[in-house]
């Protein structure tokens, strides 16, 4: 199987070095492809510089900052253009740990259509979060997978792996959402179109070098766009009945 690591970037400079060597070396027959929203910090060509000693190691550059779900949106397109069998989704900070990328791209193999690398299955873990952010980050997933009927415990992880047919049956232009609606977003559209997801256990941790992007507007964002789905797909309830539901294989 024929696996790209989408990474997004921006201003990722202190940690881009370390990142990509850590990908090759826990995957070293996969592709990377960095998304770089115009970094002013030089990220791009310093990926570029990595991609000649490393190999296999693509830049896709963007003119500004859009916004994560965009970067993916793109990197999809690009991957699924050229053949890729398997996307993953990733973090450049490193609070996605690249020597779990084996274990999270294991079930692909198996036929399922999404992987997602979770925080809160047994064996899952978020060393040094306050209890503040945890409440926050699991109440948002309660939510989530309550209104959709998702059945995943941790539907806003960005670490988390795709086969491509799962992708090429989603519309990808129709997917707006950013950041964590994004993620919502992405499993309810694999589950509406009848595939198959599956969670691994992660240890997420806080990123050392850098700024985090996590912002209030993010937040708000993910939960207001759930609301609204849930409003629709209550509407298509009542329109088309239970075997709709079925079909969608989304959970009333």
């Amino acid at each position: 199987m024929r696996v790209l690591v989408v990474l997004p970037t921006y201003n990722e400079a202190e940690n881009i070095d370390h990142v990509l060597h850590r990908i090759r070396g826990a995957l070293p027959d996969a592709g990377v492809l960095v998304v770089d929203d115009g970094s002013p910090d030089g990220t791009a060509d310093m990926a570029e510089k990595l991609g000649d000693e490393l190999g296999n190691i693509d830049v896709l550059r963007r003119h500004a900052k859009s916004g994560l779900g965009s970067a993916y949106r793109a990197g999809f397109a690009w991957g699924l253009e050229r053949g890729w069998e398997a996307f993953v989704e990733m973090d450049a900070d490193l609070s996605h740990e690249p020597e779990a990328l084996p274990t999270l791209i294991a079930p692909l193999r198996e036929g399922v259509d999404l992987v997602i690398g979770s925080r809160y299955v047994p064996g899952g873990s978020i060393p040094n979060w306050r209890w503040h952010r945890r409440l926050l980050s699991q109440g948002g997933n309660v939510y989530a997978a309550m209104l959709l009927g998702l059945h995943v415990t941790d539907s806003t992880s960005g670490f988390r792996a795709y086969r491509a047919d799962a992708l090429r049956r989603i519309d990808l232009n129709a997917v707006r959402a950013e950041g964590y609606g994004f993620q919502i977003e992405m499993v309810y559209q694999v589950l509406r179109h009848g595939g198959q997801v599956t969670e691994v256990p992660i240890r997420f941790v806080d990123r050392v070098e850098g700024k985090s992007k996590m912002s209030m507007h993010i937040i708000v964002e993910a939960l207001l766009l759930v609301t609204w789905w849930a409003c629709k797909r209550a509407g298509l309830v009542l329109v088309k009945g239970g075997g709709h539901r079925a079909r969608t294989g989304v959970a009333a």
